[in-house]
């Protein structure tokens, strides 16, 4: 027996009408059917559940279904369609990540010229530069690493500082952009 839960989920996803004869409440009681019946080894999950009438479940009994009701097709297609989004997302997510790491590495290799043996932390890279990659074009951040290290090329903490100076000074002032 499925739960409340199981049973609402179902009738909000059918629309609460009966997939077989269209009927609503109150003209009507709705019921859980299997799509496949318990008896010809269907589950008992969320997939092989349909909304059904009281009449309209009765006359179908332990029969499977020959045909799938329209509203279960058009789901699954939703479904596929909404999964094919998520998988294609995914991929423009991890190509975008891999574009960040990349700026990220070409950004620390001009620190590393500048001050050999010292590199920004881990989270400097992961929140500040990142960031900046996000806002900025690659080009013009990894310019802001050679313009504040040429300046502040004693200290690699102030050459950082000015580094996120100048990157917020392109992202606050778009008249100062040239790109």
């Amino acid at each position: 027996m499925a739960s409340r839960k199981i049973r609402f989920d179902v009738f909000k996803r059918d629309g609460f009408k009966c997939q077989y004869c269209g009927r609503t409440p109150p003209a009507v009681v709705l019921e859980l059917d299997h799509i496949i019946p318990k008896s010809k080894g269907g589950p008992d999950n969320i997939d092989n559940y349909i909304t059904a009438c009281f009449d309209c479940n009765r006359g179908k009994g332990k029969h499977s279904l020959d045909k799938i009701p329209v509203s279960i097709s058009d789901n699954l297609q939703v479904i596929k369609e909404k999964h094919n989004q998520l998988k294609a997302f995914n991929r423009y997510i991890e190509k975008q990540e891999k574009e960040y790491e990349a700026g990220i590495v070409a950004v620390n290799n001009i620190f590393a010229e500048y001050f050999p043996g010292k590199e920004p932390s881990d989270k400097f890279n992961r929140s500040t530069t990142k960031r900046f990659l996000t806002l900025l074009p690659k080009q013009k951040v990894i310019t802001a690493m050679v313009l504040a290290c040429d300046k502040r090329s004693h200290n690699p903490e102030k050459a950082l500082a000015y580094f996120c100076g100048i990157c917020w000074n392109w992202i606050k002032k778009p008249e100062t952009r040239d790109w």
